[in-house]
Formats: structure tokens, C-alpha cells, sequence
């Protein structure tokens, strides 16, 4: 039996700068992760902007090994299972908020380990590399989304925006067997999107993907929807949100909004995103950008915020 740890390195926001700590090792019910890689998503650079009130550690893109090896990507959340929405499947919307989600109201993967319950285990297929396994959870993201937007094979499917969610959102939409365009900023970005099926925008949409989260990409999603479109709200917005109103009465537009993933009958989108990563290796060769050991947390964090140097995913791996 494998010795277990009484300490272990964890990232913390310390007065809005990302700091390495140690910290006392997991301990408790449920299942010890030791971590591979974790990933810096764009909310987690937003809340240390923002000065989040957050006193455990970041990180909910995870994959790991549990104790026996066994290779795995985890879902991030921890809800009740009672409530009204986690009955119906829609946990995602748990009456317990940001206290079940790990990284948030929770201790997250940005460490050396950490425990969960068994249910947010996510075996993975046999073609996943581990260390591009914690792409699960931006990709399980994209997939609840295209359901929310009742997305159909023959839609065409514009995606504003094309840092990681976008990009997955590119993977799911032409996974679903959808013409996909990819509407993005930086070169690179366009570079990826192109490798992962989309083309540049023409026409009407049938599906317009805000995965950006601004004004400016609000607008340009509702000039490029056809009349009676969907508008798909991906992105986490922190702030108000402004759309064209006269677009979108003209057109008569359908918006859906979309947060985290849930379980659709008997399948969990996370479930889902883990079968396509392994279905198309070239998802995570491509998102992933840059990779930094733990200790250099602060750098991965200020590579993460600069897109315009060619990030795009930046993972750490404890």
C-alpha cells in the first residue's frame, strides 16, 4: 500500500498573487487523486482579478491517477443528489451552488492530490493520454451546451471566440456531425480551430456560440443567426451582458444559456466529452499549449492570461 502524504504543494490566491503553500494532505471519505495535470481556466484568471473570496485551492480541470493507477479525469462537483434538479438529472443547477464545485467552493486540483466522492470519477478510454485528460471538463462543458441548443447534424454552427471553450465547442459541434466556423482574435487560434474542422464564417447560422463572453462577440453571434436561430450563451459572463436588441426581435432569436454539464437519462455529458476525447487524440494535441510543473504556478498563470502570446490551454502538472 502506497504511504500516504501528511503534506503536500497546493497553489492559494494570496492578495491576488498565485503563491505556492504547503498545505496538509486530504484526508477523509472518498477517493485519492493524485493529480496529472490541471488546467487554468479563464474563470479561474477572472476570480483572481477579481479578488474572489475563495480560501482553498483553485483548479477544476482535472485528471489524475487514483491509488491502484488507474488513470482518470474527474468531474468537478459535488451536489446533493436530492434536490428538485440533481432528481431530474440537472445537477448542474444543485441547490448547494459554488459550495459543491471543486476549485471553487471546494478545494480544487491545483495540488499534489486531493479526495472525492466516487461519483465524479470519469474512467477514460484507452487512447487518452492522462496528460491531456483535464480537457474532459472544458470539453464536457461545449457538449452540454450543443444539448442545451438541441443541436442537430445538419445545422450550421458559428462559434464566436476561440479560446479553449470555443475550440471545444468547434470539436462538439463537428462531432454532432455539424458545418462549423470559427469566428476568432488571434492567428493561432484560427490555426486550431481549422485543424479541429471549422472553416471561416459565411452566410447564415443556424446556431450562433457566444464563447467569448463580450458585447462585441454578442453582436457579431446575432448578425451571423438566421432568423429564428439559437444563440448559445457558453461563455461565463461576470458582468452584465448586452445584446442587440433590435436584431435580435427582427430575427426572432432563441437564446439558451448553458453552466457547467449534467446527465442527460442515463448519460453524463462528462461521460460523453471523455468517449470524443479519446475518439479524436488530436483535440488535446492541439488545445493544449503550454505545460509548467507546479512551482511555476505564477508564470503558467501570467502565460495563461496573454493570449496574444499563443496560449491557449496552459496545464499544470503537480
Amino acid at each position: 500500500m502506497r504511504r500516504l502524504n501528511t503534506r503536500m504543494k497546493a497553489v492559494k490566491y494570496v492578495d491576488g498573487k498565485v503563491e505556492i503553500v504547503e498545505v496538509p494532505a486530504p484526508t477523509g471519505p472518498g477517493l485519492r487523486v493524485r493529480v496529472s495535470s490541471c488546467g487554468i481556466c479563464g474563470s479561474d484568471l477572472a476570480m483572481l482579478a477579481a479578488g474572489f473570496p475563495m480560501a482553498g485551492i483553485p483548479g477544476h480541470e482535472i485528471a489524475g491517477h487514483l491509488d491502484d493507477g488507474t488513470p482518470v479525469a474527474i468531474e468537478p462537483t459535488a451536489p446533493c443528489g436530492s434536490c428538485e434538479f440533481c432528481l431530474a438529472g440537472n445537477y448542474q443547477v444543485c441547490r448547494s451552488g459554488v459550495s459543491m464545485i471543486f476549485g471553487v467552493g471546494r478545494n480544487g486540483g491545483m495540488a499534489e492530490e486531493l479526495i472525492v466522492p466516487p461519483r465524479c470519477i470519469v474512467p477514460l478510454p484507452r487512447r487518452i493520454d492522462v496528460s491531456n485528460a483535464s480537457l474532459v471538463e472544458p470539453l464536457a462543458v461545449a457538449i452540454h451546451g450543443m444539448r442545451r441548443a438541441r443541436l442537430g447534424p445538419r445545422h450550421r454552427v458559428v462559434v464566436i471566440g476561440g479560446g479553449t471553450i470555443g475550440l471545444c465547442a468547434v470539436a462538439a459541434a463537428r462531432a454532432a456531425g455539424c458545418e462549423v466556423a470559427l469566428v476568432a482574435r488571434h492567428d493561432h487560434q484560427k490555426l486550431v480551430g481549422a485543424r479541429l474542422g471549422a472553416t471561416e464564417p459565411r452566410g447564415e447560422y443556424d446556431v450562433a456560440v457566444d464563447s467569448a463572453g463580450t458585447a462585441t462577440a454578442l453582436a457579431d453571434a446575432c448578425q451571423w443567426l438566421r432568423p429564428n436561430g439559437m444563440l448559445l450563451l457558453l461563455a461565463a459572463s461576470w458582468d452584465t451582458i448586452e445584446l442587440p436588441g433590435l436584431v435580435l426581435a427582427a430575427k426572432e432569436i432563441e437564446i439558451s444559456v448553458s453552466t457547467m454539464y449534467g446527465q442527460d437519462g442515463v448519460s453524463r455529458d462528462i461521460d460523453n466529452a471523455a468517449r470524443l476525447l479519446g475518439a479524436n487524440p488530436l483535440i488535446g494535441e492541439s488545445i493544449v499549449t503550454h505545460r509548467f510543473p507546479l512551482a511555476a504556478a505564477a508564470e503558467a498563470f501570467a502565460v495563461a492570461a496573454d493570449r496574444r502570446a499563443g496560449a491557449i490551454k496552459v496545464l499544470l502538472e503537480p
